[in-house]
């Protein structure tokens, strides 16, 4: 059976179809991140241009909360801790990017952090929504799947100097990794 549409109709749909064919794709290096501004649980806003201006920023987007507190997040997020000296000697400012359903997302992501002493460089934020999360092009959108682990570096003109997207729950950066990509202060600095 073929369905005739009325010529009025056709350019809507051509529309829509490319709108879904011109999803946002990924920063890669090299390219500007897209500014953002998203909350921590406290209310206070952190805009990723405003840090970005002060010094390297790594950008990590966890998996937030896919119905339950992803164990693959929070090792990697202790890991980040135990070596924040080595951020905080490079200068870098660390966002962490918590995403999910909008329905109690602060109170996930401060249950994601109970038992962790996030440093005074760190910043949890929260992506009710996916809003940050589809910007980025990371939306995983699968059963019990939020946002595509991923880690970028940007520095203070906030170009993209590294950039790691990984599509499984495992296989993510690791602090040492990120601090050895970090640009080192000048003696004096």
């Amino acid at each position: 059976m073929h369905r005739i549409f009325p010529s009025s109709i056709v350019p809507v749909l051509v529309i829509a179809a490319a709108a879904r064919l011109v999803a946002a794709t990924p920063p890669m290096v090299g390219d500007k991140a897209p500014d953002f501004a998203l909350s921590t649980v406290q209310g206070k806003t952190v805009r990723l241009s405003e840090v970005a201006a002060k010094g390297s920023v790594v950008l990590v987007v966890l998996r937030g909360y896919p119905g339950y507190q992803c164990p693959y997040c929070n090792r990697q997020v202790q890991d980040f801790i135990s070596k924040s000296q080595g951020f905080i000697d490079a200068g870098a400012r660390v966002i962490l990017v918590y995403p999910g359903p909008p329905d109690n997302l602060a109170a996930k992501a401060t249950e994601f952090t109970t038992g962790k002493m996030l440093p005074d460089s760190f910043d949890l934020l929260i992506d009710p929504g996916y809003e940050f999360t589809n910007l980025y092009g990371l939306r995983w959108d699968a059963a019990h799947e939020t946002a595509y682990p991923s880690t970028f570096l940007i520095d203070r003109h906030g170009v993209v100097f590294f950039s790691k997207i990984v599509k499984e729950h495992g296989g993510r950066t690791t602090a040492a990794e990120i601090v050895d990509a970090l640009p080192k202060p000048k003696a004096g600095q």
